[in-house]
């Protein structure tokens, strides 16, 4: 923790500025998910655009707990959980990634408004 004047001065200094930083990736995402001239994607709000958001928000997470939350400073554990939890939300980014590109097929008398729930009573139309 600082205890000198200067100490406050460099240690408000560093807030300020990821304040900004986190600010400035704040437009960022809301740019790259409204902006048509930013869409990396097909027409609209798509996957790459979603990995692109969460991407960001892994990224102002890692600031916020590495300055704000002092973890910069803790233990070679600490820091292998850091890394395991970012490894998981990256498995959980691909998952979910992956389940948008699932194929399934609606229709056929096994559902009967494409919201995926089974309606026996929904037969297929000759």
């Amino acid at each position: 923790m600082a205890d000198s004047p200067a100490e406050i001065k460099k240690a408000q200094k560093l807030y300020l500025l990821i304040g900004l930083t986190l600010f400035f990736f704040t437009v960022i995402t809301v740019a790259v998910a409204t902006v048509e001239a930013l869409d990396f994607g097909g027409r609209g709000f798509d996957h790459v655009d979603a990995i692109i958001g969460l991407l960001i928000a892994t990224f102002k997470a890692s600031l916020v707990m590495l300055i704000f939350m002092h973890l910069n400073h803790e233990k070679k554990l600490v820091y292998f959980l850091y890394a395991m939890a970012i490894v998981f939300g990256i498995c959980l980014m691909g998952l979910t990634g992956w389940a948008f590109e699932d194929p399934i097929e609606y229709g056929q008398g096994t559902t009967s408004d494409k919201t995926g729930f089974y309606d026996p009573t929904n037969t297929p139309e000759d």
